[in-house]
């Protein structure tokens, strides 16, 4: 075929219209993830473990398949050791799979509970898709009593999903076994201004890949599982966006009629989970709170652990949170929490004291209790500045950094280690549960430098990508 001359390309390629119409140049299309589709397809997938609140004895199972599979099924079968498992499974099955359609078209969300489980026992469960069934997945159901167990805390997921905050994520399970338990402290994806929701979810389910399906996961909400509704009269409130109460069946034992609260009783751990989105915006701080208290004073567990997203105290933001700095921190104190594990602000924040690191230093040099410490961290790839009070205040900070933090609970001690997506040691610290309280102590293990950016000059050495909040 012969070649055109250039001015002939040229003068074709003007021909040819705009792919978009004028009118429409200021409303591009919301981006979507490049090469990687995430149509339903004929097998489940976004599979999802999430524990009962006594996972000794339940846990539950979330996932979506294509709208070919109405029916909820599911075979689980206590593990053994060859390849018999469907011998003496058991039929599990759910109500109807609940129509979602997206831009990756339709699909079916569906949630089976598995009850009346033997604790300290390795199962083996499939699930059903119009295809067929998927592979088995294992889980271990938590023991009755305390037991040393490992858990994973991370902080927004929410920007880079899949291209950054994915190797931080399989970089935490690569090096660190036996992961009991992932808390999420909010904005596991954007929901409302990064990529294509469905596409976020997309990712998000592709970054944690079948580590979210045999280890529970414990999510809480951010601002960005909300989404922006109008009013009648002009003004704007906010709902919970479709996917988080698709993705995650939790158990229902939090406040009436708010769902992304709750508790999950793990091996001598009692976990937490508040709304601070809902508490703060929507009018359900003093029911929270009431119901936080309530659930504090009733736990028989040795550690609390508190996990919510906004930070009671801040490592970006110019203003500590104050509604629930005043309403929830009382508490915290009170009740003598351990943990309070939140996001945010990513940045990171390790703070022991309101009055400042050098106070708390000197306070535990003389043998001062250690009351509830507070922690801020961030796994995807926004990052903000950290502000002027996280130069002194927190015992460790650090900014334009994606981090995983690793928690061994055995016994009256708890071991706390914060690690850099490339596996370094950042910070760490270990509490003792002693007759008169908590005694905290600092890592001796040796940890980075502080990370930090200077100037325009970020903590690797190319630019700083913390931006002021």
């Amino acid at each position: 075929m012969p070649r055109l001359p250039l001015i002939a390309l040229l003068a074709a390629a003007a021909a040819i219209p705009a792919a978009l119409p004028a009118q429409n140049a200021a409303q591009p299309p919301v981006p979507r993830s490049v090469g990687t589709p995430y149509a339903a397809r004929n097998l489940p997938d976004r599979i999802i473990l999430t524990p009962a609140a006594d996972p000794s004895r339940g846990m539950a199972v979330a996932y979506r398949t294509d709208a070919a599979q109405s029916a909820s099924e599911a075979q689980i079968a206590i593990a053994v050791d060859g390849p018999t498992l469907e011998e003496k499974a058991r039929l599990i099955t759910g109500p109807v799979g609940t129509a979602k359609d997206s831009a990756n078209g339709p699909a079916l969300y569906h949630q089976i509970r598995f009850d009346n489980l033997t604790p300290d026992t390795v199962y083996a469960y499939r699930l059903k898709g119009s295809a067929g069934w998927t592979e088995w997945l294992q889980f271990r159901t938590a023991s009755a009593v305390a037991k040393p167990f490992r858990f994973l805390y991370l902080g927004d997921i929410q920007n880079g999903i899949l291209t950054y905050a994915s190797r931080v994520i399989r970089q935490a399970f690569h090096a660190h076994g036996e992961i009991a338990l992932v808390a999420h402290a909010g904005d596991l994806a954007a929901q409302r201004d990064d990529l294509d929701h469905d596409d976020e979810w997309g990712e998000w389910n592709q970054a944690g890949g079948y580590n979210w399906s045999i280890v529970p996961q414990l999510p809480a909400t951010g601002n960005h599982e909300y989404v922006d509704v109008a009013q009648p009269d002009g003004t704007e409130s906010r709902k919970l966006g479709p996917y988080f109460p698709l993705q995650f069946a939790l158990p229902d034992n939090g406040v009436p009629g708010l769902k992304t609260t709750y508790f999950v009783d793990y091996q001598g751990v009692r976990f937490i989970i508040l709304d601070g989105t809902s508490a703060i915006d929507l009018g359900t701080m003093k029911a929270q709170t009431d119901w936080l208290d309530a659930t504090l004073a009733s736990s028989e567990a040795k550690w609390n652990v508190v996990l919510f997203h906004q930070p009671v105290f801040t490592c970006a933001r110019p203003q500590d949170t104050a509604e629930i700095k005043a309403a929830w921190k009382p508490v915290f104190d009170r009740r003598r929490v351990d943990l309070v594990l939140q996001g945010h602000d990513h940045c990171y924040s390790r703070l022991t004291s309101e009055a400042g690191r050098e106070a708390s230093a000197q306070a535990r040099g003389n043998g001062a209790l250690q009351g509830p410490v507070y922690l801020v961290s961030v796994t995807g790839s926004k990052m903000y500045g950290l502000n002027d009070r996280a130069r002194t205040q927190p015992d460790k900070t650090a900014e334009a950094t994606e981090l995983y933090q690793v928690v061994d609970v055995d016994g009256d001690a708890l071991k706390f280690r914060t690690y850099t997506a490339s596996g370094k040691l950042y910070d760490g610290f270990d509490l003792q549960k002693r007759s008169d309280g908590n005694h905290l102590t600092d890592t001796s293990e040796p940890t980075i430098a502080m990370r930090s950016c200077t100037g325009n000059i970020g903590p690797d050495g190319g630019k700083c990508v913390a931006r002021g909040k």
